[in-house]
């Protein structure tokens, strides 16, 4: 599986072995971590690494995918798939480097992604629930297809602080 985004050298696959030694000087920032759930370590160690990229390639179906900048895994984006009468759909996150912020990657990574996933699970609804701080999550969702639905107040704890989460779906069927 390969997900060619549009964008030069841009493209999403699945996690490699290979990815490892890279992701730590990848993922450990903490503005990357105050916008991600608590699952996301942060120091992101080599340890960390090891123990996700080897879960990820032991999971089936796969629903987590490195996101490739010109042949190097800078970040991630997957799925969450729904279960029981929630089957239907599934909740969709990510994450990018900072130093490949604001250059229209993660909007492009989104898009294609979401497509494929509906398609690859037979989804009916995918959603994503950013903190309400997070402006640049709410614009690469939108620029996405996806539409806000609500604000869910106080719905979640990160760093301390009880915030806002925004409630963006992505319906196929509605043309979003």
């Amino acid at each position: 599986m390969r997900i060619e985004t549009g964008l030069a050298g841009v493209a999403v696959r699945p996690w490699r072995v290979e990815d490892i030694p890279t992701l730590p000087g990848h993922a450990d920032n903490r503005q990357i971590w105050a916008n991600l759930r608590d699952a996301f370590p942060h120091p992101y160690r080599p340890e960390d690494a090891e123990a996700f990229v080897t879960r990820v390639l032991a999971s089936d179906p796969v629903t987590n995918f490195a996101i490739e900048v010109d042949g190097e895994a800078v970040g991630g984006v997957g799925f969450t798939l729904g279960t029981d009468i929630e089957r239907i759909g599934a909740e969709m996150g990510y994450w990018l480097a900072e130093p490949y912020w604001g250059r229209g990657i993660m909007g492009a990574v989104v898009r294609e992604t979401v497509r494929w996933g509906v398609a690859r699970f037979e989804l009916a609804r995918v959603f994503a629930v950013p903190f309400a701080e997070n402006r640049g999550s709410a614009r690469v969702l939108e620029k996405a297809g996806f539409q806000l639905e609500g604000v869910m107040r106080r719905s979640a704890i990160k760093d301390g602080r009880i915030v806002d989460q925004l409630l963006y779906a992505y319906l196929p069927e509605a043309g979003s």
